[in-house]
């Protein structure tokens, strides 16, 4: 294992455990509209991560073997790390748990199913809702000012329903829609595959079985065939000796043992 590959492997789980304790504080500090010294904690909390998060990128960088390979298909992770300024793209920091839930899943179907459609949409709608709610809140002329309103606005644009009830104001708001619209367009055709492929291997195991149960019952008649024509060598083994026997029975008779004719049957 090169070091790059320890490095992740051992930093797998912290981090995504760092990505939680970021989402806990981020949503303490909308949904709570914090104020004073609950404020500066969660800021202070949040603070922390991006620096955990920014001493992971700068050390993955530099022990990957192909650098510029690796910082072209990492471009996610260098936007939450640079990008600390623009409060509702921190939450890019939560990617750290996709990859931890597609390593847990396994190569179970029903695991991938879960870490490809579940967890995904949940954490995309909690996180655009509160991305939405910090940067709507203390606008004027907004239209979400309660976590309920942006949770309500954030499904309806994911599921490019538009209904048009909420909509944001600000520059920043409609880059959020974007993304989120986006990323309703893309969980959709994920959640359509999974679903595809999750059919397709139900029923690729029924033939499966199918073929498994013919090919038993092949055998089976197979091996019953093969009794059948070892009884029929057996039986006529059988008949063969027993006429054998018989002709040496028969040719054991000599004219001594032969039994004597009469003289009439002999002079007639």
């Amino acid at each position: 294992m090169s070091r790059f590959d320890h490095w992740e492997h051992h930093t797998e789980w912290p981090l995504a455990t760092a990505a939680v304790v970021f989402l806990v504080a981020y949503a303490s500090e909308v949904i709570g509209d914090l104020e004073g010294i609950d404020l500066v904690v969660c800021e202070w909390t949040m603070n922390a991560v991006w620096a955990i998060f920014t001493i992971d990128y700068a050390v993955r960088l530099v022990l990957a073997p192909d650098r510029r390979s690796w910082f072209w298909r990492h471009l996610l992770d260098l936007a939450a790390v640079v990008l600390p300024v623009l409060r509702p793209l921190r939450l890019l920091r939560l990617v750290a748990l996709f990859g931890v839930l597609q390593q847990s899943a396994g190569s179970a179907l029903h695991g991938r199913i879960t870490a490809y459609t579940v967890a995904p949409v949940s954490l995309l709608v909690f996180v655009g809702a509160l991305a939405i709610l910090d940067a709507e809140r203390s606008v004027d002329g907004a239209s979400i000012h309660s976590f309920e309103n942006a949770l309500w606005w954030t499904i309806v644009t994911i599921t490019t329903a538009a209904y048009g009830d909420l909509s944001p104001v600000t520059p920043m708001d409609r880059f959020v829609a974007v993304l989120l619209m986006i990323g309703g367009v893309a969980l959709i055709g994920v959640v359509t595959a999974t679903l595809a492929s999750w059919v397709v291997g139900l029923v690729a195991e029924q033939e499966a079985a199918t073929r498994a149960q013919v090919a038993e019952l092949q055998a089976q008649i197979a091996g019953i065939e093969e009794m059948r024509l070892q009884a029929l060598t057996a039986r006529s083994q059988g008949q063969v000796q027993s006429g054998h026997e018989l002709l040496a029975t028969t040719g054991t008779l000599t004219p001594e043992t032969a039994p004597e004719r009469s003289p009439e049957t002999s002079t007639g």
